[in-house]
């Protein structure tokens, strides 16, 4: 198994806006955990203007599905995303 990172880039008022959308990402990210895609999630503080998934699969395609049926994704909170493989060097799956 590979990892791979899914970062976001977010819209200026990211906190006040994803309440609307938040209880479709739970279960979308949820899901996704639960089939062992997702290792890690969270957005980034201080400020909140990005957001990093961190995914396990064979190849990138499962990060780059879960992006494009995101509800932040499909409702503009995310204005950019980008997928891109991790070298993990240490933790993780021996």
């Amino acid at each position: 198994m590979h990892y791979f990172a899914l970062f976001y880039d977010v819209i200026d008022d990211y906190v006040a806006q994803r309440a609307l959308y938040r209880d479709q990402h739970l279960k979308h990210a949820n899901a996704a955990y639960e089939r062992g895609e997702i290792v890690l999630a969270g957005a980034l503080a201080d400020p909140v203007d990005r957001a990093l998934i961190v995914f396990r699969g064979a190849d990138a395609s499962v990060a780059e599905a879960f992006a494009q049926h995101h509800p932040y994704v499909l409702n503009g909170l995310v204005t950019r995303w980008e997928v891109r493989p991790w070298t993990v060097v240490i933790g993780g799956d021996p």
